[in-house]
């Protein structure tokens, strides 16, 4: 099960640097009942996280989170009509 996991991992990362620079809708469980829900542009991805820009002048004006978030669904992202990590 950990190579699928793994080949999982690659695709929602690949996914994902795809998308730089583009406007994404983002959905994060911050835990205890806590949903973060915003829209930003995917700024930057690294070898275990990517980073966005949030597009309102917040608190927090960039998020990071790691790719098995996504995978885990802690975090569910969405470019134009697409989901990414959904249903692999």
């Amino acid at each position: 099960m950990p190579a699928q996991n793994a080949k999982n991992l690659d695709t929602i990362k690949k996914d994902l640097e795809a998308n730089v620079g583009r406007k994404i809708k983002l959905r994060a469980n911050r835990g205890r009942r806590r949903m973060i829900e915003a829209e930003g542009v995917l700024e930057q991805t690294y070898p275990k996280l990517f980073v966005v820009k949030l597009d309102k002048s917040n608190a927090v004006r960039r998020l990071s989170y790691t790719y098995a978030d996504v995978l885990t669904e802690t975090v569910e992202i969405t470019i134009g009509d697409k989901q990414i990590g959904a249903a692999l």
